[in-house]
This record gives C-alpha cells, structure tokens and sequence, in this order.
C-alpha cells in the first residue's frame, strides 16, 4: 500500500502536472522509460517526488519492473489516485515525512490480491482484496504486497483543512482497515462513483470527498454517525450505493423504488427523501441512466436494432423509447444514429 503525497515545489513531475492543466487525468507508465532505468525513475521521481515514500527492489528484480498510476486532481487539494505496479518493498520514514509532508487524511481501497503493512505506531496487519483502510499521512510504516500480483490500489488524499469536522485526533490516525462492514458497500460505492464523475461535476465530487472523509472519522469514532456530519455523509453514501444498484438493475423494465430500497435496507419513503437532495428523482435518474446507456450501444453496436437497444436498456416499449428519447435530445434514437454515422465516432 502507498499513501498519498505532498509534491515538493521542485518535482520535475509537478511541472509535467502543470502542463496538463486542464487534463481531467494525469496517467503515467514504465513504458515511457527505457527497462533498465525503468525501476530507478520510479523511485526517484514517482515515489519519492510524488509520494514521498522510499522505494526498495533488489537489483537482479529491477529489469522487470512495471509501474503505472493515474492521478485525478479534485477540488479543494484532494487527490484520487489508482496505482498498479509489479512487487517492490516501500516505506515512508520520519525523513521522508520531513522531506514531503502531506497533513491529510488518505482512504485507501484494496484492489489487488493484498498487502502487508506494519508501522513503528501499529501492529501489522494483512489487507484483502476489496478491504478499505485510512491513515494520515505523517506517521510512519512499512508495506508490501502478499503474492506475486504486486500492487493494485485505489487512494484518495483528503487534507485535513478541507474537512469540517477538525480533531487533533486525525493526526494520530495510524494506518488501520475499516472494522465495520456495514461501512463496506457505502465506501464503495464512493469510490466508483467519484471515479466515474465527470470533470464538471465538481459539487457532486466534492461531497464524495466529504463523504468518504466523514465515513472513515465515523469508523475512527472522531464523527458520530448521529452527529449532522455523519448523517450527511451516510445519506451521500447511500445516495451513491443507490445509483450503483439503478446501474445494476437497470435493464429490468420492472425496476422500481421498492426493488432498490429493499437492497438498501431502507424504506421507499427514506429512499425518496435521497434523491431529493440530487439533482434528479429516482424515477429521473433511472430514465437518465436508461438513455445514456441507449447511446452507448447505439455508438458501440451501430448495427444493432433499435428496438433490441431499448429492450436491453429496460423500456418497456419501443414506443415509450422513441417518445421520451425525442423529448430528452429533440431527434428520433434513429436520426441520432445517422447524425453519429455521419460525424464520425469522436463527434459525441
């Protein structure tokens, strides 16, 4: 596991970061590096000057080393990163802390086949695949992976300033993996829904943030669920945990408020009082969701028949997606198809 970064001001990737502004994504790989500097640019540059950690591998492994990562810069400072890399050793010592000091809160979700971890603060412990953890980002540890997969994780770096709820008890938050699974499916949901936002979808981004800080202080016991912070980040979760099964469910034309309550655990009328803080009813979103993903097919299938595409999509007619296609996008789904035929695919 690699917990998130302070970027010192005279990182070469700070400047390559800086040319990107604007890019929703900066991605980065091994690839890009000649094989046998390939382990070397990632510790000094990548490790050291993004995360602030030491990277370790012995020498006869560096010529098959593998390294990639994407950073998602969201507002407010926070960041979300995925990093996948062959096996290496990493710490992040008292030195590495003076030299990149982060004062945030990171979340962190496991994607690979597990890790080991152990710090001078904590005891060790092992992490499975789909397991979620958090720490600041000022105490030290050590971490490997368990197996021979390597690295597979999501991270999201919260500084502590952009959270609400201050508590001198977030900068003694020793790496530890959330012990409440009900929390579980409410992380991540976060998670893949903050993965999924668009770029100017800031204000939705930014509540996942929030969301996901206040859930990891409600599994630390700094943010009662009850207080008015830990309500509104369960009701933020649950509104993503509902999305999800919308996504799920949704070429089933029976799809219904009940279906996804029942799966909540919640009542129809609780489920209702959630999608009144979105921007759309459940019943909108369900429509919303249903043409997008008429769209996509249209675009990825183009042959195939417009009727198998609402069929698919969960409408419960050809002519119930013909009427409410037209009232969403002023064009028939088969004028919509010509328009992207002509155009070309990069046209939508």
């Amino acid at each position: 596991m690699i917990w998130l970064w302070q970027i010192p001001v005279e990182s070469a990737l700070l400047r390559a970061i800086a040319l990107q502004a604007g890019a929703a994504v900066y991605r980065w790989c091994t690839d890009e590096v000649e094989p046998h500097d390939r382990f070397d640019y990632w510790r000094e540059v990548r490790s050291k000057g993004l995360f602030g950690v030491t990277a370790e591998l012995e020498r006869e492994q560096r010529a098959n080393f593998f390294g990639e990562f994407s950073l998602r810069q969201l507002g407010g400072g926070a960041g979300l990163v995925e990093l996948k890399a062959s096996p290496y050793t990493v710490e992040r010592s008292i030195s590495d802390i003076a030299y990149a000091p982060g004062d945030a809160i990171c979340v962190y979700q496991q994607l690979g086949s597990g890790g080991w971890f152990g710090g001078l603060r904590s005891s060790d412990f092992a992490i499975a695949n789909g397991s979620f953890a958090t720490s600041h980002t000022d105490l030290p540890y050590r971490t490997a992976p368990l197996g021979a997969g390597g690295f597979h994780l999501r991270i999201l770096k919260i500084p502590l300033g952009t959270i609400p709820a201050q508590d001198k008890r977030m900068r003694e938050l020793a790496p530890r993996t959330f012990g409440d699974p009900t929390l579980a499916p409410l992380l991540g949901a976060c998670f893949a829904e903050l993965g999924e936002a668009s770029t100017d979808s800031g204000a939705d981004a930014t509540s996942l943030v929030q969301a996901l800080a206040h859930l990891a202080l409600i599994e630390r016991g700094i943010v009662r669920p009850g207080s008015r912070r830990g309500q509104a980040a369960l009701r933020t979760a649950r509104l993503s945990q509902a999305r999800r099964l919308i996504a799920r469910h949704l070429q089933n034309p029976d799809l219904a408020p009940s279906m996804v309550a029942d799966e909540l655990g919640v009542s129809v009328r609780h489920l209702h009082m959630l999608f009144e803080s979105a921007a759309k009813s459940f019943s909108q979103t369900v429509t919303d969701e249903r043409l997008k993903q008429s769209r996509r097919l249209m675009r990825e299938a183009p042959e195939r028949l417009i009727a198998d595409i609402a069929a698919a999509c969960g409408f419960e007619s050809l002519a119930t997606y013909y009427r409410v296609f037209n009232a969403a996008y002023g064009m028939a789904p088969g004028d919509f198809r010509s328009d992207f035929r002509a155009q070309g695919p990069d046209s939508r």
